[in-house]
């Protein structure tokens, strides 16, 4: 069935069904091509990435995604996934074994759920997969976008959409603060937390700060300096540069590619972890949907985040390998988590953990699940809707 209609420029996508299939319609998929093919590139102003997405890497990119990319197989790979849209939010959902409490895996920014496929594909419990608000087929809920609204989506997705009454959450970014959240006003249904980010405390007035702590802040604001512009510009006038990358895939290819091979745990050569057909399938739907605008709403609106709670569920870390993490110590986690069950720095796998390295993830996801539960025989109780 063909989930995708078009309405018009706004929302051209609407779901017709709860059950839901990837069909992006043959004259988006024309147009980008054509775009793609008439793309207009600027001189480099240094070499190398050294100041931003290096022009050579993306001419190669953008003649692959116009001349050899088949989309029409990475959206038959997509749609072999259950997919449903409820609420305005687009989701997996993958059932596996109903006596077990289910788990959430949430992504970030300028990811999407492809970002935990192949951490589903290694999981032996049900697992749903929510696109953010405001990402792919996923709507912008009323209100300003904090990570307390987007875990209260998440719940009610889990809850009151699927019926399950406990569940873990297993995140990074945007999806990984949603989910301390998530811990932190529904612990009565949030068995565990996994965390690849921090988590960071409210404050650190609590204790005096440690010189390892201190070295990690120093350093972290010191990668800010260097890293932050891409957020500055998203925080304080999105709609401005949104305008651009909407109607330029040239300007959307760049913008996010710059991010995954300066984040990811790839040494420089961003194919190494990703390949050209991943990001391809990956700016596709972000160009078909046209989302990237809505994206960035959570930037523009963190201001209205307040500060979060101790987090008391139990808690897992796995440090991703990223430069933003480098440094990163337990004792800052501990601030945040008053009862972590498990922290490891593998130094292996960036910003995009669960793509990078699945396996690795899995394993300590699944351990962790399953020390949880065998102290907690609370049942999940899923719905067999």
């Amino acid at each position: 069935m063909d989930g995708l209609t078009a309405v018009g420029t706004a929302g051209r996508y609407r779901q017709s069904m709860a059950d839901f299939t990837i069909s992006v319609p043959s004259d988006v998929l024309e147009d980008l091509r054509s775009r793609l093919r008439n793309t207009r590139y600027t001189a480099p102003s240094a070499s190398d990435w050294e100041a931003g997405t290096d022009t050579d890497y993306l001419r190669s990119l953008l003649d692959y995604w116009a001349n050899d990319f088949d989309w029409s197989a990475a959206e038959a790979r997509l749609n072999a996934y259950p997919q449903f849209v409820e609420r305005g939010l687009h989701f997996v959902h993958v059932r596996r074994d109903p006596t077990r409490p289910p788990v959430l895996l949430a992504h970030g920014w300028p990811s999407s759920f492809i970002e935990m496929l192949p951490l589903l594909e290694l999981l032996d419990v049900d697992v749903v997969i929510p696109s953010l608000p405001g990402f792919l087929f996923s709507e912008l809920p009323q209100g300003p976008l904090t990570r307390a609204s987007i875990a209260e989506e998440f719940h009610l997705l889990m809850t009151e959409t699927l019926g399950y009454e406990r569940y873990f959450a297993f995140g990074g970014d945007i999806g990984g603060v949603a989910s301390s959240w998530l811990a932190t006003v529904h612990p009565e249904h949030v068995a565990g937390l996994h965390m690849i980010h921090g988590p960071f405390p409210a404050s650190f007035d609590a204790e005096p700060i440690t010189p390892e702590e201190q070295a990690f802040l120093d350093a972290d604001a010191l990668y800010d300096e260097r890293d932050s512009g891409y957020s500055g510009i998203m925080g304080t006038r999105p709609d401005t540069i949104a305008a651009a990358l909407a109607d330029s895939p040239a300007g959307l290819a760049a913008w996010i590619i710059d991010k995954y091979r300066d984040w990811s745990d790839c040494g420089g050569d961003l194919e190494s972890r990703f390949d050209k057909d991943t990001l391809c399938t990956i700016l596709t739907l972000y160009w078909a949907t046209e989302c990237i605008g809505t994206s960035f709403r959570q930037y523009l609106d963190y201001p209205h985040n307040a500060p979060r709670a101790t987090i008391t569920v139990p808690v897992a870390v796995t440090v991703s390998h990223e430069p933003g993490m480098a440094g990163f110590v337990r004792s800052i986690a501990e601030r945040a988590a008053s009862d972590i069950r498990h922290y490891s720095s593998p130094g292996r796998g960036g910003h995009f953990l669960a793509f990078e390295e699945p396996g690795l993830i899995a394993d300590e996801l699944g351990a962790f699940m399953r020390s949880v539960v065998a102290g907690d025989r609370t049942p999940p109780g899923p719905s067999e809707r």
